[in-house]
């Protein structure tokens, strides 16, 4: 499950260096720009208090498993594309989907 905005801040989800652990998933991943500002599946937007996550591979935006429908993870299980991102400003982190953990 992605981790709300408060779990993201969740000691335990970083090493005792205060970062998260490094995951391969990430290496080679160039910078994308969103596709939407929205999730196109569901039409939900910030606004509604919506967590968006941006797929790091192709620049799908969704909204998160906060959300009724999890466009998110279903774009992940669809494509097996690993890493997510919050969209939203506030806190930054990444969701690997293959390990499970923020990275």
């Amino acid at each position: 499950m992605v981790p709300n905005q408060t779990e993201a801040l969740d000691a335990a989800a970083v090493s005792a260096n205060g970062q998260a652990p490094h995951c391969e998933h990430l290496d080679g991943l160039t910078p994308v720009t969103p596709q939407t500002s929205f999730c196109p599946d569901c039409r939900a937007d910030e606004d509604r208090r919506a967590i968006l996550l941006i797929c790091l591979t192709c620049g799908r935006v969704g909204c998160s498993d906060g959300s009724p429908n999890q466009h998110a993870k279903a774009h992940y299980e669809k494509t097996h594309h690993p890493i997510a991102a919050a969209v939203a400003p506030g806190p930054r982190w990444r969701w690997c989907y293959v390990h499970q953990r923020l990275v």
